[in-house]
């Protein structure tokens, strides 16, 4: 491991100037590739002590060996020269948008002298016009073959297309009329020409000319008693708007944008586009990459912003740059990205962060598909049985553990600024998650927000009740004097000694008579040192504990002063963080639903008639508060127990309520632990 301050340039060598840089390893492989407005901070910034870098920083530059740099004469130059680089040297520590499969095109090759259409992937090429990409290539084909009739333009490969001109006989396409035959001269070049031109407008988003021009041509016909024509036209009508229908209008300006949202965890991050031509979503791409920079959501965008139209060439950035780019976040260098895209397209770019209407719809949207992408990749990932061994394996290794940890239990704790405090409990048995085993806790032994000791306190109570069924079991079924022990993993129903973990009354499994073999905590030192004395506390040692700290997922032990650093790259890693991510998820939906139900029983206290059985009937007839604030008396009534003139008071009670919160709040609840509104679910 190379050491930064043996390569760190002389004083004073580094220009002040924009410019582009690259580290290299020892073997000279480019490692890193940025850019900065100023090289000199930018680069002094690296060399300083390693420890007050993040730790993805410190792992490159103790990777690197080198650092070299070029200047440039303008930010935007800068930017075209980073992305040649990254595209050139395809840098290990950059992050790298790499598509997660190929999408279609549809493409017309217009610079051919008959054009043809076409659905295909892969890279683009020149004398092409191509529309999308779209999510599936049936779709794309079964619009194409609607257009048909209305276009009928090329659709055949070129040895169809030369065998018809050889035997003077056109195709089937040709005889259904979905193909104007331009193989045997039934149309002239300029004719065809004409005939693609339309079909490419029509492609772009310039829908209404064509639909009124095909209705005044009908009524034209029908007026002059040509019912074949009218019928004909009628047809190809009804094919343009069955091919309009396929594609939602979005955006009722008809914008053409972009619209990107982003989904991240501290390892990866998940990217969907959305590509909006004249109002209607023309198509979609989504990418998933790995996280290997410090940088937040705003140098995100930028990265991705830059790989997504660095490679598009001037000719072709009218058709592939649209005027708008809506992201989630400004990118830092958002004016020169603007100027470098303006110029590709030949006009004005705009990136914007939507505010509010469709346009903010559309981007919450989008941020849904990249969430769901994001957690179907996780998915995957976790339901490859190898990939699930190995991770238990590197876990095992990790923390030194004497056995694999098939049974694995995760705690959270949520609150609000201190009141309503709740914990989760997941557990994964074999790597996956046993949601059957999934518990709740409503903390009441501690006053105010502390985590420490909320944490101590869930599992006191989860491990005590392990305590307590295990001495069940022992004067059930052990015999006198039989020693007995945990297991990390159910016992086997045929062992003779093993303990009875279904109850003999019932013939359910008993709620806390298995022992992990791991318990993970999420937090550091701190909630990692409460679960180790509680443990303690109970006379318990044989079930090892440890924390995933969500900022830097550091995986931390008790009693040790360092955390243990698994690679960023390690399914242990992955694994973990999944498990933390769930316990977060269940907490959080926990503490909604109780914020959700102290809310309605507090607002309706001063209803006449209305005791605690009855509130828990409302609520549980209702499900949610938003939907008992939308419900009219008469749907209040038909709740078992309750008549017209109670209905009428619970609805004043809430209405009074909401006005009382909106004049005495200005800002709504929000969980401090995540940011998120909890008002209602």
């Amino acid at each position: 491991m190379a050491t930064p301050s043996s390569y760190r340039p002389a004083p004073g060598s580094i220009p002040t100037r924009p410019g582009v840089y690259r580290f290299r390893d020892a073997k000279g492989r480019v490692i890193y590739v940025g850019k900065a407005k100023s090289l000199r901070p930018r680069l002094s910034s690296y060399f300083q002590d390693i420890g007050n870098l993040h730790p993805r920083t410190a792992s490159m530059v103790t990777t690197g060996a080198s650092v070299e740099w070029t200047v440039v004469d303008t930010e935007v130059e800068a930017l075209q020269l980073e992305y040649s680089w990254i595209k050139e040297f395809d840098p290990r520590f950059n992050v790298k948008y790499r598509d997660d499969k190929s999408y279609p095109w549809l493409a017309v090759t217009v610079g051919e002298e008959f054009p043809r259409v076409m659905v295909g992937r892969g890279a683009k090429r020149k004398g092409t016009r191509y529309f999308g990409p779209y999510s599936h290539a049936w779709a794309i084909r079964e619009t194409v073959d609607l257009l048909l009739r209305v276009f009928p333009m090329r659709s055949c490969s070129n040895g169809v297309f030369k065998r018809s001109a050889q035997i003077g006989r056109p195709c089937l396409l040709g005889y259904i009329d979905k193909c104007s035959a331009p193989c045997v001269g039934n149309v002239t070049p300029e004719q065809h020409r004409e005939i693609v031109d339309d079909f490419c407008d029509f492609m772009a988003g310039n829908t209404a000319a064509f639909t009124r021009r095909i209705e005044r041509e009908m009524y034209a016909a029908s007026e002059a008693l040509d019912f074949e024509k009218a019928a004909r036209l009628r047809d190809d009508l009804g094919a343009l708007t069955k091919a309009l229908e396929k594609q939602a209008v979005v955006l009722g300006d008809g914008t053409d944008a972009d619209v990107i949202a982003l989904a991240e965890d501290p390892l990866e991050v998940a990217v969907q586009i959305f590509y909006v031509r004249g109002g209607r979503i023309r198509g979609q791409r989504g990418w998933v990459a790995d996280r290997t920079d410090e940088g937040g959501t705003p140098e995100l965008v930028q990265d991705f912003l830059l790989q997504l139209y660095g490679g598009v060439d001037i000719d072709d950035g009218g058709e592939t740059i649209p005027r708008e780019v809506l992201v989630p976040a400004l990118p830092p260098d958002a004016g020169v990205l603007e100027e470098l895209l303006s110029e590709r397209r030949g006009s004005k770019v705009a990136i914007r962060v939507p505010q509010r209407g469709d346009k903010r719809d559309l981007q919450e949207t989008v941020a849904s598909n990249a969430a769901q992408a994001l957690a179907l990749h996780k998915t995957k990932r976790a339901s490859d049985l190898t990939t699930r061994n190995r991770a238990l394996e590197e876990i095992q290794k990790a923390l030194a553990l004497d056995e694999v940890p098939l049974r694995i239990e995760c705690y959270d704790v949520s609150n609000l600024q201190g009141t309503e405090v709740v914990a989760s409990m997941v557990v994964f048995e074999d790597g996956l998650s046993r949601k059957s085993e999934y518990r709740r806790f409503v903390i009441r032994g501690v006053d105010g927000q502390n985590d420490v000791a909320s944490m101590h306190e869930v599992i006191t109570r989860r491990f005590k009740r392990l305590l307590d069924e295990q001495a069940r079991v022992e004067l059930h079924d052990a015999p006198q004097g039989a020693p007995t022990s945990r297991s990390a993993s159910p016992a086997q129903p045929d062992d003779p000694q093993a303990p009875l973990l279904v109850d003999p009354e019932t013939g359910r499994p008993r709620k806390f008579a298995y022992a992990p073999g791991l318990v993970v905590v999420d937090g550091g030192p701190p909630q990692v040192a409460a679960a180790q004395e509680a443990l303690a506390e109970l006379g318990i040692t044989d079930i090892a504990v440890c924390g995933l700290a969500k900022r830097l997922e550091e995986v931390w032990l008790p009693g040790e002063e360092d955390p243990v650093i698994m690679a960023r790259t390690s399914e242990g890693l992955y694994l973990l963080q999944r498990i933390r991510d769930e316990a977060h998820r269940f907490a959080i939906n926990h503490h909604r639903t109780r914020s959700s139900t102290s809310m309605v029983e507090s607002m309706l206290d001063d209803v006449p008639g209305l005791g605690e059985v009855r509130r828990k009937t409302l609520l549980k007839h209702f499900g949610s508060l938003k939907k008992l604030r939308e419900a009219e008396p008469e749907a209040i009534a038909l709740v078992p127990g309750i008549g017209p003139r109670t209905a009428s008071a619970i609805k004043e009670a809430v209405a009074k309520a909401d006005a009382t919160r909106k004049t005495s709040s200005t800002s709504p609840a929000v969980n401090t632990a995540t940011g998120e509104l909890i008002e209602e679910d």
